[in-house]
């Protein structure tokens, strides 16, 4: 399919096919694709997270994949910081551009910006990440008076980043979010949005079939070799489905079955609050791509 625009997404949920239709779109519009999938930014986690493979890099340019350590917290900031200066220079060689992944507040970020945030001092982040055995409740009742209202006293991970953004600057995370920076995509650059997005059913099919395939491609040694590394339980990477059940099972606590058929229904479930925030978040303009 050839597209006059000069930006090309494609957003869905895991397993819906995503890669190989901006392989087809970039065959066929001699561009080049940019990940935006916040898993598929690790290098620690090819196989895991569903990376594109060498075979499939070799059919055209890609950007933005395993790029960055799993010992990093990376966030979108991260992402629109490492986006920003190759975005200038794909444009100044009239590149067409597709970015394709399934990380909703990524396409935000691209088309809207998002808000500025304070630089966090390495002794608050040490404090509060040094809380781990603190009950996520305990912590919701630290924030500030905003962000206690926002945010689910089961929601440790924003809670943390809370804690950090106001303990940091004496400012609510709240009202950070209020301001707004700047898009990547000027509004001057024309934008072709699509969704892949198949039947529920064939999703979990795909689901099943893929993680079977990671375990018999090598998924256990890339899990052994993070271990190794010995990274805090709260980072991303150690985060990533698949990780934490194929590392109980190394562990001893699964049966390599139980661990593949909790690390499926845990996709599945991803998959599916995926859909459900692509359905809601995203407008008429964003075309189902079959």
């Amino acid at each position: 399919m050839k597209c006059d625009e000069d930006i090309i997404l494609i957003a869905g949920p895991t397993a819906s096919g995503k890669t190989s239709a901006s392989l087809k779109l970039a065959q066929a519009n001699d561009a080049v694709i940019l990940n935006t999938d916040s898993m598929q930014v690790y290098e620690d986690l090819l196989i895991v997270s569903a990376r594109p493979s060498q075979e499939e890099t070799s059919q055209a340019p890609h950007h933005l994949f395993g790029h960055r350590s799993g010992a990093e917290a990376y966030s979108v900031a991260h992402w629109l910081e490492d986006v920003r200066p190759l975005f200038r220079e794909l444009v100044s060689q009239k590149r067409k551009m597709i970015f394709v992944g399934g990380t909703g507040q990524y396409f935000n970020a691209l088309l809207d910006g998002i808000s500025p945030m304070p630089d966090i001092k390495p002794e608050i982040r040490n404090k509060i990440r040094a809380m781990i055995d603190v009950p996520s409740e305990e912590l919701h009742a630290m924030l500030d008076e905003k962000a206690a209202r926002e945010l689910r006293p089961s929601d440790r991970q924003r809670i943390t980043r809370a804690l950090e953004v106001y303990q940091s600057s004496g400012k609510s995370i709240i009202d950070w979010q209020a301001e707004k920076g700047e898009a990547i995509i000027p509004d001057e650059m024309s934008v072709k949005k699509f969704l892949v997005m198949p039947p529920r059913a064939d999703i979990h099919e795909r689901i099943n079939m893929r993680f079977d395939r990671m375990v018999e491609e090598g998924a256990l040694d890339e899990v052994k070799v993070l271990l190794r590394k010995r990274l805090s339980p709260s980072l991303p990477v150690m985060k990533a489905i698949g990780v934490p059940q194929l590392a109980a099972h190394l562990a001893g606590e699964l049966s390599l079955e139980e661990a593949i058929e909790r690390a499926k229904a845990a996709t599945r479930q991803y998959a599916k609050r995926q859909s459900t925030w692509f359905n809601n978040s995203f407008d008429e303009q964003w075309g189902i791509l079959d």
